[in-house]
């Protein structure tokens, strides 16, 4: 019996959260989450990008959360570097430049939760990793885009660390969770201070 609800459509997160042995139902959120990014003020937060991150997990569980009784967990995560966010590549030759963009660099991504139960924020947690990408020759480039393949359109930034991505890198600093997109220690915390897993 599903003691939560994900609140995304993530095959990574639900992958995760699987194979934690968590008993769990998947709704769709429905958030425009281009809206929420134009109408995001950074200038007026102190970590603007941490701040986006939650405020769009935050959205995604509030959305849900008014179509279920259980409670939500949405998330988000952001690849930020040098203060520009990138998104989604929305086709191969846009992952390619995102990966050029990103080679031999430090980016850090940002992986915001958020659990909402019927309309109310109940827990929040952010966290971040710091990933930089080895020096990559163009052919290895080629390779690696034909071997992933259009996986590279489903994470920002044009990667997966579970795939042949992490030979992209050449230093990372954060768990894996994390790098995924969704811190999972402290959730599972929160599951067992709320008596929804054995503790």
């Amino acid at each position: 019996m599903a003691t939560f609800v994900l609140g995304s459509g993530s095959t990574g997160r639900r992958m995760i959260l699987k194979n934690a042995g968590l008993d769990f139902e998947v709704i769709h959120p429905r958030v425009d989450e281009d809206e929420i990014r134009a109408g995001f003020d950074a200038a007026a937060h102190e970590d603007p990008h941490a701040t986006l991150a939650v405020e769009l997990a935050r959205a995604k569980a509030l959305e849900v959360s008014t179509r279920t009784a259980l409670p939500v967990l949405g998330a988000d995560q952001l690849l930020v570097l040098e203060g520009r966010i990138f998104t989604k590549p929305r086709n191969m030759a846009e992952a390619r430049r995102q990966l050029e963009a990103l080679r031999g660099r430090t980016h850090r991504l940002v992986s915001a939760l958020c659990v909402a139960r019927q309309g109310e924020v109940e827990w929040i947690h952010v966290k971040h990793a710091d990933m930089t990408m080895r020096p990559f020759s163009d052919a290895f480039l080629d390779w690696y885009l034909e071997t992933a393949g259009e996986k590279v359109l489903s994470s920002v930034g044009g990667y997966q660390v579970e795939g042949p991505g992490i030979q992209l890198f050449e230093r990372i600093e954060g768990d894996v969770f994390t790098i995924i997109g969704l811190p999972l220690l402290p959730f599972l915390d929160w599951l067992r201070g709320q008596g929804l897993i054995p503790a």
